[in-house]
C-alpha cells in the first residue's frame, strides 16, 4: 500500500494501527543526538518510513511527537514508524548493541570511511549528530565505526536530512547486497563509456 501526503496526514489512529502491522522492516535503526530542528525531525520520520527502519531512536533535546512541527514535517508518518526516546544517545547505543547491532555514526572524523566504500554489517544503526556541532568524541569512542560523505567544496558538511538520506540507501544496498541505485563508481564508469562510444 502507498499513501500520498493527503492520505498520510488524515490518518485515523486506529487505521495508522492497522497500516503499521503491515509495514516492511529492513534491520535499519536510526539514532538522533540532540537534532533540534523539528522540521529536520518530522523529515526523518520520512526517510524512516521510505527505508523501513526498524526504529527511529529520538536523544537528548530532540523534540519528539506530537509536536506541532514534527507532525507537519512528517506528514503523518509519525504513526508509522516505531520511534522511542532516550535521555542520551549512549542509551540508545547500549541498548542496540545488547541486540547485536552494528552502530556506525555519520560524522566527519579523521577516523572516517567514505560511506560508499563501506562494507555495513546487518542489523545496523545509524547515529546523526546535532546540526551545528555534531557528535561528541565521547559518543564515537562508543560506536563500532565512523562513516563520512567527501566534501569537496567550502561547506564542512550537508544538511543531515540530506546526508541521512544518502547514506541510509547506501546502507540498504550493501545490506541487502542489491542494487537500489548504482553507487558514484557505478556512475562514473557509465559515464566514461559513454563518452568513449561517441
Amino acid at each position: 500500500m502507498v499513501l500520498n501526503a493527503k492520505n498520510l496526514r488524515n490518518l485515523k489512529p486506529g487505521e495508522a494501527e492497522q497500516i503499521k502491522k503491515r509495514r516492511l522492516q529492513q534491520p535499519i535503526y536510526i539514532i538522533l543526538d540532540n537534532v533540534l530542528d523539528t522540521y529536520n525531525i518530522g523529515g526523518f520520520f520520512r526517510l524512516a518510513d521510505a527505508v523501513g527502519a526498524s526504529c527511529l531512536y529520538l536523544c537528548g533535546s530532540c523534540a519528539t511527537p506530537p509536536n506541532h512541527r514534527i507532525v507537519k514535517a512528517s506528514v503523518g508518518t509519525y504513526q508509522l514508524v516505531p520511534w522511542r526516546y532516550c535521555l542520551n544517545a549512549s542509551e540508545a547505543i547500549f541498548e542496540l548493541k545488547s541486540l547485536g547491532v552494528s552502530i556506525y555514526a555519520v560524522e566527519q572524523a579523521p577516523q572516517a570511511r567514505n560511506y560508499l566504500i563501506t562494507k555495513y554489517i546487518k542489523p545496523a544503526a545509524f547515529l546523526f549528530g546535532n546540526e551545528s556541532e555534531g557528535l561528541s568524541e565521547d559518543i564515537l569512542k562508543l560506536v563500532d565505526g565512523v562513516v563520512e560523505i567527501p566534501m569537496h567544496g567550502f561547506n564542512k558538511s550537508l544538511n543531515v536530512m540530506v546526508a541521512a538520506g544518502l547514506v541510509l540507501y547506501q546502507a540498504l544496498e550493501s545490506i541487502n547486497s542489491k542494487q537500489i541505485f548504482p553507487t558514484l563508481n557505478g556512475v562514473r564508469k557509465a559515464l566514461a563509456n559513454a563518452l568513449r562510444s561517441r
